[in-house]
């Protein structure tokens, strides 16, 4: 059964104060229409789980710079000076992990663990509040699972089924995710019928995909 919803749709079954997960690497891999149609519908308190924020106009930072963010999950935000000042000023909430770390309870979200250890961030201030574990003879930080309400994920190509192909660098945090929300909404640049993918190029089987956005008419 086709996958295949209307942009306005599946953004609307988003609510306000969500747990997103948003692929993306400064916005290389970040679903543009699904973040304009957040914007285009004002969805409100926002957590977002990213690599990133990119940068005020691009992607993730479009929905900082529009006050939609209230908390921020990212491996860094050196790139954008407003969710910077945001974060100083005590407007939105940020916390910054390891890209490994983050990348890392990301998986374990979507494989059901109850945590990783890693020893990135023993004896800084990543350590801070965390459990540690000695284990032959080293210190390790137990950090816990991400998870999210909803994956937002850029493809390269869909079939009608779900079966996700990502274009190179593209494809980043995209997969992980996919497997770590509750509900997948995939904006894929081309939708294909079902076969045109081969079975060695699908990276995101399509069980793991609730939605897939519908493609802009065209003209000309």
């Amino acid at each position: 059964m086709s996958k295949v919803r209307k942009l306005e749709d599946a953004v609307a079954a988003i609510p306000d104060g969500a747990v997103l997960m948003i692929g993306g690497f400064m916005g290389v891999g970040t679903p543009p229409r699904l973040i304009d149609e957040l914007i285009r519908q004002n969805k409100r308190g926002l957590t977002v789980i990213a690599n990133d924020t990119a940068r005020p106009t691009v992607g993730i930072g479009k929905l900082v710079a529009g006050r939609h963010v209230a908390r921020v999950i990212a491996s860094h935000i050196g790139t954008n000076p407003e969710t910077q000042r945001q974060m100083i000023a005590g407007e939105t909430e940020v916390e910054l992990v390891p890209q490994g770390t983050l990348a890392e309870r990301v998986r374990a979200g979507g494989f059901g663990l109850g945590g990783i250890l890693t020893p990135t961030g023993v004896g800084t201030v990543v350590a801070d509040g965390k459990r540690t574990v000695e284990l032959d003879g080293r210190t390790f930080l137990l950090e816990t699972p991400l998870k999210a309400d909803f994956a937002l994920i850029l493809a390269k190509r869909a079939d009608y089924y779900g079966n996700l192909e990502y274009a190179l660098t593209a494809r980043n945090f995209n997969p992980l995710m996919a497997m770590a929300a509750e509900t997948v909404i995939v904006e894929a640049e081309d939708i294909v019928p079902v076969g045109m993918i081969p079975p060695d190029h699908v990276v995101t089987p399509n069980v793991l995909v609730d939605v897939l956005v519908a493609k802009e008419a065209r003209h000309g």
